[in-house]
């Protein structure tokens, strides 16, 4: 992942979305200028600290009455799941931008609070539309939610393929640095390809392939969709496990049904497939039989080196893609305490304010996405940790950005534009904090750090942690690939040193069986679903002690002359002393 190949991709898969691309009037300015926020209640403020005091106070500044009243507002059945471009999206990102204007931040965006990132909304036609997997001409049975789920990120508002030859090309990587091409040999234009979730190096536990247990880039559904694209593929489908994917298909359902978003391009995803989508195990299983083909033994068959794309005999793919597509504004909300000495130097905390709004459900069911842990506990944070350092006697030497993003869980949209068209250098950025989804479950004796071993913000991180009795350790699930999950990844890409570092699973009651079990139990039964509510009886003095040890670490990095960068070998360093020379 060191090689400039990696580095290449990296740069390739970088989003052309200035401000050219943006439409000049748009169907949601007006709800923008007309939707009220809720009335809040006002929230308990921290005293003034001093000095050395700044540090050793933030456990009182940081309550957790404060952050418990914070995230029930935001995680309030009113903003109806804050999906980017809707009425409760707007509202809860205007919400926030009114704490940040109480709490003392000043507006980030040339004194506004906001940014201005394009949209494009599409919303599938599931009446009109249909993906049909034929076998020998005839169709086999996939029901559309159960069976099946697809899209499009083009903007084209119908799309249609038919008669297209269908293809297994494994996990769909082409990766020179490890010696590894599924699509070699092949020249899949026009066709549909089938591929699996993960990489291979998850499949076989070999340490020496890819990085073995823990998921690279090329695992994700992301890099899976774009490479398809970039053959020329009509449409990609991806078979989801519940094991590689690290979540169960209720989760590929609700995040792939209903409004989809994606970024203004000049292109109108013209480089995309016409159609993506995942199938359900069982799903697969079928359309291989059909085809002549064991499920199992073309798995085992991609995980081996040398494999080569394998065609589908007697399969056809014929699609209808028919979509209302919208082209909206969202918004990243962004403020700033003035740094005292270098206000041109910014310390960044982020969490992505947005989940996925509210689906059409049979009367009496919960229909609202919530998003309580993920992620109004990270905004509750950031909240928390601005109130911390506006209440410091004496002001931080740099400024600190708070920035919550829109879109997160439309693939890292919001991160990705303001890493695009920032309204501060990137350069100057000294590192970067990104909280998202903080379980309440109680204090830990250690802290995860996802993606361990890349910053050497890592090393202010272990030295605060300790200081609360804690010690760090590497993501303990690296398979589910949480590194590429999240918004960090946005500005990592760029070069910005970030760290993205939560509690841990060893629970002070309990232990890590315990923590690990309330782990299982939150990604089974409420990671982005309707569940993911807050209740009074959370316990948020783990997620409190975090936010502290947090903010101790962007009060460090406040002061002048420290940079951190990311540790020697890491696939970004170079990027960072690109840009600081610049």
């Amino acid at each position: 992942m060191t090689s400039s190949t990696f580095k290449a991709l990296l740069a390739g898969s970088s989003l052309a979305i200035l401000a050219a691309c943006a439409p000049q009037t748009d169907t949601s300015t007006t709800q923008l200028e007309k939707i009220p926020p809720p009335k809040a209640t006002p929230l308990p403020r921290g005293e003034k600290t001093t000095g050395i005091e700044a540090e050793a106070s933030a456990q009182t500044v940081i309550s957790a009455k404060a952050l418990a009243e914070r995230i029930a507002e935001i995680a309030d059945d009113k903003y109806e799941g804050r999906a980017p471009t809707t009425p409760g999206g707007i509202a809860a990102s205007q919400w926030v931008a009114d704490e940040m204007a109480r709490i003392g931040l000043k507006g980030a965006v040339d004194g506004s609070y906001f940014e201005r990132v394009p949209l494009v909304e599409s919303t599938l036609d599931e009446e009109t539309s249909h993906l049909a997997l034929m076998a020998d001409g005839k169709a086999i049975d996939m029901a559309f939610g159960s069976d099946q789920v697809f899209w499009t990120k083009r903007t084209d508002e119908a799309l249609s393929f038919d008669n297209s030859d269908v293809v297994f090309v494994g996990y769909g990587v082409v990766a020179p640095e490890y010696g590894w091409d599924d699509y070699a040999g092949l020249d899949v234009k026009g066709k549909t390809v089938v591929m699996l979730v993960n990489d291979p190096g998850y499949a076989t536990r070999n340490p020496d392939l890819f990085r073995g247990k823990a998921m690279t880039y090329y695992g994700r559904w992301t890099y899976k969709f774009e490479e398809a694209g970039r053959h020329g593929a009509a449409a990609a489908i991806i078979v989801h496990e519940t094991a590689p994917a690290s979540y169960p298909w209720e989760v590929v359902e609700s995040s792939w049904t209903g409004a989809q978003y994606d970024l203004e391009r000049p292109d109108g995803g013209a480089n995309r497939t016409k159609l993506e989508g995942w199938i359900t195990h069982d799903a697969a299983q079928k359309l291989f039989a059909a085809a002549g083909m064991d499920y199992d033994a073309q798995k085992a068959s991609a995980a081996r080196s040398g494999f080569k794309p394998v065609p589908m005999v007697g399969i056809t793919a014929k699609g209808a893609v028919n979509s209302k597509v919208k082209h909206l504004v969202s918004r990243n909300v962004a403020g700033v305490l003035p740094g005292a000495k270098t206000p041109d130097e910014y310390v960044l905390y982020m969490a992505h304010w947005d989940h996925l709004g509210k689906k059409d459900v049979p009367a009496g069911e919960d229909g609202i996405y919530n998003g309580a842990v993920d992620n109004a506990t990270g905004v509750a944070a950031i909240l928390g940790i601005a109130d911390a350092f506006v209440h410091q006697e004496t002001p931080p030497d740099r400024s600190i950005l708070f920035l919550a993003v829109t879109a997160e869980e439309s693939g890292l949209l919001g991160s990705a534009y303001f890493a695009e068209a920032p309204f501060v250098p990137l350069k100057n950025i000294v590192g970067g904090i990104n909280i998202d989804a903080l379980m309440p479950m109680g204090r830990t004796r250690d802290m995860e750090v996802v993606g361990y071993g890349a910053s050497e913000m890592e090393d202010i991180l272990k030295e605060k942690a300790a200081r609360h009795g804690k010690h760090l350790v590497p993501d303990q699930t690296p398979e589910a690939g949480h590194f590429y999950r999240s918004d960090h990844i946005s500005l990592a890409k760029k070069g910005v040193p970030m760290i993205y570092g939560a509690g841990g699973a060893d629970l002070l009651v309990g232990g890590v069986a315990a923590g690990k079990a309330f782990g299982e139990r939150y990604t089974a039964d409420r990671y982005h679903k309707p569940a993911d509510e807050y209740t009074k009886d959370w316990d948020l003095s783990g997620v409190t002690e975090d936010a502290s040890i947090l903010y101790e670490v962007g009060e460090t990095m406040s002061h002048e002359g420290v940079w951190p960068n990311w540790y020697k070998g890491n696939e970004f360093r170079a990027l960072r002393d690109k840009m600081r020379e610049e």
